[in-house]
């Protein structure tokens, strides 16, 4: 059966109010702007942001006040610094955050994944991080008395949403260049939604089983949306947009500035394509893959 939706009924289907959300999960690459946009426009409200290095979407998503918490282990913008909207929230209105490392982040998920309650590191042992953190627990290893560990809890997202590069209409996927901590939380989650660059024919999919890094029983609704993860990049399809997070650093220090950002960039266009459009062709084409690096064929026969 086809899960191929539109982007605005993905959201409104797998989306309700006070969600926990996993995002951006491939660190700085593939970060799903457009779905993010598309919660913004629908006005979600009370959400748990959950992610490892989280870029502007983040941001962008708090500036929209549909943010209640942040699990995360950085909210920023990786290319100049501060994010402005995250910064305000924390300091004047009572965000919730909790800090956890990367590695953390891998675990929690990874524990979820695997139907157990906790895995067992030597992740922040000697640091403030675990200092009261509903995520860590301290324990002694049961088979070395004496040797100290942290636990680090399960954390089951009600719904993880992933960008790649093509998928077929069942929700079959690949992937390939940095998938930090998508994995895990795929199979954490208790919803996937996927956002793809193109929808393929099964056939492109099988061709090649192990690129394919999320299987279609796992998802619940898949999207076609080209440069829906712009200013992030996807690799072979198009580069970062250092210039974007330039702007967007320079245009939302305040308030009033963010909330003129989200009406243009925002509730000021009804779709990607609108997005796009506004953002020039020739910008488009600049970003475009200028240097490709193609993998050698696989045989799969015998």
């Amino acid at each position: 059966m086809s899960k191929l939706l539109s982007m605005s009924d993905a959201i409104a289907t797998l989306i309700p109010d006070g969600a926990s959300v996993a995002l951006g999960l491939q660190l700085e690459q593939m970060i799903p702007f457009a779905a993010g946009h598309e919660i913004i426009r629908q006005k979600r409200r009370g959400l748990t942001l959950i992610g490892p290095i989280s870029d502007i979407l983040f941001d962008q998503l708090i500036a929209a006040g549909c943010v209640e918490r942040v699990i995360a282990a950085w909210v920023g913008n990786v290319m100049m610094g501060s994010a402005y909207n995250f910064r305000r929230a924390v300091e004047q209105d009572g965000l919730r955050v909790t800090n956890l490392t990367n590695f953390a982040v891998a675990l929690a998920l990874q524990a979820a994944a695997m139907g157990v309650p906790f895995l067992p590191t030597r992740t922040a042992l000697g640091s403030d991080t675990a200092l009261n953190n509903e995520f860590f627990t301290e324990m002694e290893s049961p088979f070395h008395a004496g040797d100290k560990l942290h636990a680090v809890r399960a954390l089951a997202p009600d719904i993880a949403i992933v960008h790649v590069q093509r998928a077929d209409r069942n929700g079959n996927a690949h992937c390939w260049g940095n998938f930090g901590v998508m994995v895990e939380a795929v199979r954490a989650a208790k919803r996937v939604m996927i956002v793809a660059e193109e929808i393929v024919d099964p056939e492109v999919i099988a061709s090649d089983p192990n690129r394919t890094m999320l299987p279609g029983f796992l998802v619940n609704a898949v999207v076609e949306c080209p440069y829906g993860a712009h200013p992030s990049p996807v690799q072979g399809y198009y580069k970062r947009d250092d210039a974007f997070f330039r702007q967007y650093h320079e245009q939302t220090k305040t308030r009033e500035e963010s909330a003129a950002w989200l009406k243009r960039w925002v509730y000021g266009v009804n779709d990607r394509r609108d997005y796009m459009n506004q953002l020039g062709a020739g910008r488009v084409e600049e970003l475009g893959v200028k240097q490709h690096a193609y993998a050698v064929q696989t045989d799969y026969g015998y």
